[in-house]
């Protein structure tokens, strides 16, 4: 019988593969993928068909870290968003296809997407 943690799991990666039928990332509008752990989060800007992935940040980069002495992790998320969306402009993305990973949108999540869309991105 599986334990409550490996339920969980499974029941997000279940979640994750009905939501990425739906979403695909293009060059034209790449997929933001998120992931969060007990501790960070990350998010990625995709183009699933290349494969490539073409802006990134993370609790964990070094720019991030500085900022977030002193604050929770909803507000550590909304600048990871803030972050994500300004690299993302940089490279010339303006519109992205967000996918929550299984995730629900509530939360460190939803904060992230905020920061995103303050940085200027679409979705």
């Amino acid at each position: 019988m599986p334990t409550k943690t490996e339920k969980k799991a499974e029941s997000r990666a279940r979640r994750q593969r009905r939501v990425r039928a739906k979403i695909e990332g293009t060059p034209a509008r790449p997929r933001l993928n998120v992931f969060k752990s007990v501790t960070n989060i990350y998010a990625q800007i995709i183009d699933d068909e290349a494969g490539h992935t073409l802006a990134a940040a993370s609790t964990i980069d070094k720019d991030v870290a500085k900022q977030l002495e002193g604050k929770n992790k909803v507000e550590a998320a909304k600048i990871v968003g803030k972050l994500v969306g300004d690299r993302a402009r940089a490279a010339g993305i303006n519109q992205v296809v967000f996918d929550r990973g299984g995730y629900r949108y509530h939360g460190r999540v939803a904060a992230l997407a905020e920061g995103a869309r303050e940085a200027g991105l679409e979705f």
